[in-house]
């Protein structure tokens, strides 16, 4: 028995239920459940946020001009890029023009977080689908040693030696029993095809990575002042330049400042040449089946587009990261796309524990309602606390369902690449063209799990070298006189219209993120976020379309039900970020707090 959905998806709820919760390597909290046939592939799939974040709430009331602070610790990785789009929603809202510095500067964090988020999500979260540590035990150095230089023979570390006190620190810990990240993983599933030199290989740069992630950090901490939250400024940045003072004397940003992110980002270039594509390339040519399948959802997808070139210019022109939404993989026409216009982008609410005063309607994020209303469907199995199934034909996430036109759309990387492809950007086009023709591979399998995986190292690279391009402009207009870095000319309230809203976006790295604001007698009125895990971690929508996640796990055959590594090697490749999608609540949904605010 099947379900047609109008986004094209046979969904069949009969057959062997798997249940997979938590949903682990991923930030915040996620429940998938799928129903897998005699053949063992999937034809149903129910992905769950299952945490409340409530943040929109906390700040009606308070000052736009301290939102960033609270946004930005909505989550604990994608950081900076909140507090980024909430000072652009309230520059759009107070029309405040920032200086050429403070663009720059803003371009090199939120592109530092690009490659920062990325390599994190591949070595430490993603890898692991891919590779079997356990199995490097077996691997031989000398032959590590020469699979090294032939898939990477520019990165210096490769030596037998190298490789033999990897491995021998890594027999170490696994005897210690201690396995840390590595404890519970199916080591014994055939679905891992990797030979023990190249999970030998891929595990000595799983440490490398974590070494190296702690450099990139500090380009964030030179401008921001700390990270993992570092300090925005609406109007700005709050970082003075003075090329001859010195930081004991408390000048944030001289020359030998700017030498040092110069190195980070130069390092980090090398890094993502030298170790980071080249695996992927390995990986992909190890696993050929999964560039085919775990594809776009319905191949519908959006970018709003990011980085712009020259300050206070938001056009698609101007913004280096693809704009433009492409429907049912139709490459012959990318759309325009407005996040003001209430007709494009409207959230929904029938299966989100939500509750909204018409919910066969969706709202616009500026007239958003952000209400919590807990409740199991009748056919769902188990407690309020300890769910044994879901109903997904009720209600069954904290995550909201965003449609663009009312279509499911995925977001991401992966979304950006098809995007800049469709649209022929000679950057994207021929970086795409390098990797398909390396693993010998049409474009149709860029739609895929690996696809989107291989979507973040490309995008890494191109970032890295767009930071060099950003700090050599910001040098530029340094030695030309300019040191402004911010612009506090409409900072006072005094200032402000007594009704005003606004609207900023950037490309998270996990995707298309938007933060709404209104603003009425120098408070915030209302406050909405719709981030990248909210249009890909979708529930059903009013008219039955599954998103991203639900859509991606689709036919995908599962060898081992028992041990399901192929739905976590899908829903990784996404990147999951539930603390940002969903909206803390008690077990029995009581109040745990109560927020006064001024």
């Amino acid at each position: 028995m099947g379900i047609l959905t109008p986004n094209g998806f046979n969904l069949d709820t009969t057959g062997q239920r798997v249940v997979v919760d938590p949903v682990t390597r991923i930030e915040g909290h996620m429940r998938c459940e799928v129903n897998i046939d005699a053949d063992n592939f999937i034809r149903n799939a129910v992905s769950t946020g299952t945490m409340w974040r409530g943040l929109e709430v906390i700040l009606k009331g308070r000052d736009p001009r301290d939102a960033w602070a609270f946004v930005q610790r909505i989550c604990g990785v994608c950081t900076g890029t909140h507090a980024l789009t909430s000072v652009r929603a309230v520059e759009d809202a107070l029309g405040i023009m920032i200086p050429e510095n403070a663009n720059s500067i803003r371009n090199i964090m939120q592109l530092s977080l690009q490659i920062h988020d990325h390599m994190v999500h591949f070595y430490h979260l993603h890898a692991l689908d891919w590779v079997n540590p356990i199995n490097a035990l077996k691997a031989d150095p000398v032959a590590t040693s020469v699979l090294q230089q032939s898939v990477s023979p520019h990165h210096p570390m490769s030596s037998p030696g190298y490789f033999r006190d990897i491995q021998t620190r890594l027999r170490k810990f696994v005897e210690s029993g201690q396995l840390g990240p590595f404890k519970n993983g199916y080591w014994t599933n055939p679905a891992y095809l990797l030979p023990p030199e190249a999970d030998l290989m891929a595990v000595t740069h799983y440490l490398e990575a974590l070494d190296f992630q702690k450099e990139i950090m500090k380009t964030r901490t030179i401008f921001g002042g700390k990270d993992i939250h570092p300090n925005w400024l609406v109007g700005g940045v709050p970082c003075a330049i003075n090329m001859d003072g010195d930081m004991a004397a408390g000048a944030p940003l001289n020359m030998e400042r700017l030498n040092k992110v110069k190195q980070i980002v130069d390092d980090t270039l090398t890094f993502v040449e030298n170790v980071y594509i080249p695996d992927i390339i390995a990986i992909g040519n190890m696993y050929k089946g999964w560039l085919y399948g775990g594809g776009l959802s319905g191949k519908s997808v959006l970018a709003y587009g990011d980085i712009p070139d020259k300050a206070n210019d938001y056009s698609p022109s101007n913004l280096m990261m693809p704009v433009g939404a492409i429907i049912n993989g139709n490459l012959s026409e990318v759309l325009p796309v407005d996040v003001r216009n209430p007709d494009e982008i409207q959230e929904f609410v029938p299966h989100s524990w939500y509750k909204y005063p018409d919910e066969a309607k969706g709202l616009h994020p500026w007239d958003g309602i952000t209400e919590a209303n807990y409740q199991l469907g009748p056919n769902s199995k188990g407690t309020r606390t300890n769910i044994i199934e879901i109903d997904e034909g009720a209600k069954y996430s904290w995550i909201k369902a965003p449609r663009w036109k009312g279509h499911a759309m995925e977001v991401g990387p992966l979304a950006r690449y098809v995007v800049g492809y469709a649209q022929g950007h000679a950057e994207f086009k021929e970086q795409i063209d390098q990797t398909l023709h390396a693993l010998n591979v049409p474009f149709s399998a860029l739609f895929s799990t690996l696809g989107r995986t291989a979507a973040r190292a490309l995008e890494s690279q191109w970032a890295a070298r767009k930071q060099i391009y950003f700090l050599d402009k910001l040098i530029a207009n340094i030695k030309a006189g300019d040191s402004a870095t911010a612009n506090t000319e409409k900072f006072d309230p005094k200032t402000w219209p007594s009704e005003v809203r606004g609207v900023g976006f950037t490309e998270a790295p996990r995707g298309a993120l938007g933060h709404w604001i209104r603003i009425k007698d120098t408070r915030i009125e209302n406050y909405q976020c719709v981030v990248p895990t909210t249009w890909n971690g979708s529930p059903r929508d009013h008219a039955g379309n599954i998103g991203a996640f639900e859509a991606s796990l689709m036919d995908t055959k599962v060898e081992r039900p028992e041990e399901p590594v192929e739905i976590l090697r899908t829903l990784h490749s996404f990147d999951p970020c539930l603390a940002c999608s969903t909206h803390v609540i008690g077990p029995d949904g009581q109040e745990l707090t109560n927020v006064k605010v001024r």
